[in-house]
């Protein structure tokens, strides 16, 4: 994001040790990366969390278009 790791770290509310960690491991909880977001709001960052997201469902079953609107259909 072009931002220093201890710039983050405080807006996030932890030492810069720590977030170095959470980095290097990936363990952010949601509000942590929903905050993330907030402060780097860069277009490169979210495409990367899209990406990831849609990798880690690459094995969910899914459903066609057409499948889709049948179902919203019976929610009215």
């Amino acid at each position: 994001s072009g931002y220093r790791n201890d710039f983050i770290a405080k807006k996030l509310g932890m030492k810069a040790q720590n977030f170095s960690v959470k980095k290097q491991r990936g363990s952010w909880s949601a509000d942590e990366v929903e905050k993330l977001l907030k402060i780097v709001d860069n277009g490169d960052v979210e495409d990367f969390i899209m990406l990831e997201i849609m990798k880690s469902r690459e094995n969910d079953e899914t459903i066609t278009y057409d499948e889709y609107k049948a179902e919203i259909a019976t929610w009215k």
